[in-house]
């Protein structure tokens, strides 16, 4: 009997079977005025609030047939193994930098004593520095200096918008580099639970791009179009040295991917990702955000016939005909955010009224809030669930942004 693999992902619309998530926790409590800028963060939400609305959001879509996986779930699995859990220690001294302390050999202890739940909170929440117990003589200059800063481990407030560490490529899956070194450890989490997960068993699954990489890619700039085609976004948070990376790996592998439409946008935190100003709904309609497209280039990436390994490299004048020759469609529907009313489009999108996740063809989630985006949708034949997400959205990102597609049925 064949297994299926456990990733299957060849649309960005095929009915969604499974999915990786993040119930918002502690590490939000840990977010102070005075951090918001380094943990990338505008605001601070309250957190029971938003996980009344993660709550609602996870049950939408087990309503609607999907498996719903939890990070920290898988992650205090793999905890249980013991080689794990020092391997993956000592990583993460060397990746947030406590190993060069002094502290450092009460810091371990501390960690590797921990239960694999307590480890889990940690490695997610961060660690206080009121929380090591040592002698005074045993704690270096750093601590005394560097005292106003609490932390020796930064908790991971952005963890609930699991779409960017990584993303699932046809049977593979791209572990991200992310672009801010407040992020890194969402992506060593995710590289140690798709290694050692029982569950999700991928030792052997092709791995696209590596978040040892030195050139930044983020799941949000990542859309699978088709079996054989991606779109990635060019922009504040995915530089082209890595699309090119990315790919090169794809072409030279057994990918089915023959074409990565490269969509360079603004280089601004308020489009941060492709997939804020751009998501796709059903297999030819798109949403957008108007205006955008005035201000975007379009490159399409082939693998080059005539030198082996490097990459045909094609601008293309126009987003939607370059959507309808790489998906062999005669037309496309692109349906302006905010009902195409310029001041409703702006403000709507700053509630990320594109950021849609579709989980089926024609069928998307969306905020509640988005009233003219929501109501244009439909007037165009999409089916829109709403959600909640007053506090949610408060970390600038939407249904796309909080989800993590495993598995999608694989579309006619």
């Amino acid at each position: 009997m064949t297994t299926l693999p456990f990733y299957n992902v060849n649309s960005e619309v095929g009915k969604l079977e499974s999915v990786l998530l993040h119930r918002p926790g502690k590490e939000l409590e840990r977010l102070t005025p005075q951090s918001l800028e380094e943990l990338l963060f505008d605001d601070i939400p309250w957190l029971g609030r938003m996980q009344e609305e993660h709550d609602m959001f996870a049950d939408v879509l087990r309503s609607r047939g999907c498996q719903v996986f939890y990070y920290d779930r898988l992650l205090e699995k793999i905890l249980e193994d013991e080689s794990v859990k020092k391997e993956m220690v000592e990583e993460l001294s060397v990746l947030t930098g406590f190993g060069r302390l002094k502290e450092k050999d009460a810091i371990l202890e501390h960690l590797l004593s921990r239960t694999p739940a307590a480890l889990t909170e940690i490695l997610i929440a961060g660690l206080h520095k009121s929380e090591i117990s040592y002698k005074e003589d045993h704690r270096s200059l750093s601590y005394y200096i560097a005292d106003e800063y609490p932390f020796y481990i930064n908790p991971l407030p952005n963890l609930y918008f699991t779409r960017d560490p990584g993303a699932v490529i046809g049977n593979g899956i791209s572990i991200n580099s992310m672009k801010t070194s407040a992020r890194n450890r969402e992506t060593m989490i995710l590289s140690y639970i798709n290694r050692h997960h029982e569950k999700i068993n991928c030792h052997e699954v092709p791995q696209w791009y590596g978040y040892h990489q030195n050139e930044p890619i983020e799941g949000g700039d990542i859309l699978v179009l088709s079996k054989s085609v991606l779109a990635i976004g060019c922009s504040a948070r995915s530089s082209a040295v890595a699309i090119e990376k990315l790919a090169e790996n794809l072409f030279k592998s057994n990918s089915s991917i023959e074409e990565v439409l490269v969509i360079q946008i603004p280089f601004k935190r308020a489009y941060m990702h492709l997939d804020t100003v751009f998501t796709m709904l059903d297999r030819d309609k798109f949403t957008i955000f108007p205006g955008i497209e005035n201000d975007i280039k379009v490159f399409s990436l082939k693998n080059s016939l005539k030198k082996a390994g490097s990459l045909k490299i094609t601008a293309r004048t126009d987003l939607n005909k370059a959507l309808c020759k790489a998906l062999k469609l005669n037309q496309v529907l692109i349906i302006p955010s905010g009902g195409g009313d310029k001041i409703t489009a702006a403000r709507e999108q700053w509630n990320d009224s594109t950021n849609t996740l579709a989980i089926s063809p024609g069928t998307v989630v969306t905020y509640r809030r988005n009233t003219a985006s929501n109501d244009s949708l439909r007037e165009n034949g999409v089916e829109v669930v709403e959600i909640e997400g007053s506090e949610l959205v408060r970390g600038r990102g939407g249904p796309r942004c909080m989800s993590m597609p495993l598995r999608r049925t694989d579309l006619d």
